[in-house]
């Protein structure tokens, strides 16, 4: 009788370390995946800096004319010159709409550095995925170019102008756009002639992204392992290795897969697939 109670107690001790080493690792967990998500908010910082600087020079230019056209106004109001007074006040209203779609632009790349940093609610919402892919690709451009002025690369996208929207969470997909696209431009640091391609395509079932590079190519005897926890080729300090295994699983939690295709020496080329609903 008592052996047996013993034994139940050093069961009952061993569940209960168990539960706590189980606790301790998905905490452990949720620290590492919050790490990776504020190291790619990092890298997104420097390209938020420099694309949202455009359109702000564009509003205080626009507005810095319009003072001028203002006080040419106020003459011809004086003068009573009712052409004039036409004139400069559809010159008003013109830069009056280029000043308010540029603020519109700011205002968008803001939105998108908070929807990326915030915690994901899970809610699933319309997207467009083209805009998302226009998006990141320059933003993730302009990043590296901040933190390493040598670099160099042309980059383009192919973008389907039939591409239904979907509903995703946009801030994951945009995690794992943001990530695949900084792979695909630090992969073609080293080449000659540095490319990267966005490219989408609507399917029968859902759409496509693809993200392309004609850098040194993934070796074959680590493909298989590149979505992988914790797998990196970078260097220590560099990246948590989870960028790769976070992006398979958003992209498999909305029902999609990614898949890869890398030839060395030519080149690499990773596909999204994702459902319409």
């Amino acid at each position: 009788q008592e052996r047996e109670l013993a034994q139940a107690r050093e069961i009952e001790q061993a569940y209960h370390k168990l539960e706590v080493a189980h606790e301790s690792l998905k905490s452990t967990q949720s620290q590492l995946i919050q790490s990776e998500k504020m190291a790619s908010l990092g890298e997104l910082t420097a390209g938020i800096a420099h694309e949202i600087q455009n359109p702000l020079n564009f509003v205080n230019n626009f507005s810095e004319v319009n003072k001028e056209l203002i006080e040419e106004l106020k003459e011809a109001v004086s003068k009573n010159d009712s052409e004039e007074i036409q004139i400069i006040l559809k010159d008003l209203t013109d830069n009056e709409g280029k000043v308010n779609q540029h603020g519109k632009r700011a205002d968008a790349i803001v939105k998108s550095m908070l929807q990326h940093s915030r915690a994901s609610t899970g809610e699933k919402e319309l997207t467009d995925i083209n805009a998302l892919c226009d998006e990141y690709l320059r933003l993730a451009y302009h990043g590296l170019r901040a933190k390493d002025k040598s670099f160099n690369a042309d980059f383009r996208t192919e973008l389907d102008p039939g591409l239904p929207k979907i509903k995703v969470i946009s801030q994951d997909i945009g995690r794992v756009l943001l990530n695949l696209i900084n792979n695909a431009f630090q992969a073609v640091s080293d080449v000659k002639d540095p490319q990267v391609l966005v490219s989408t395509k609507r399917l029968e079932d859902g759409i496509e992204i693809r993200v392309i590079d004609n850098g040194s190519g993934i070796p074959d005897n680590i493909r298989d392992k590149i979505f992988q926890p914790f797998f990196t080729t970078k260097p220590t300090g560099q990246g948590t290795g989870l960028g790769l295994s976070l992006s398979y699983d958003i992209v498999k939690a909305h029902g999609g897969e990614i898949q890869v295709n890398s030839e060395p020496g030519i080149g690499s080329e990773f596909i999204i697939k994702l459902p319409v609903s």
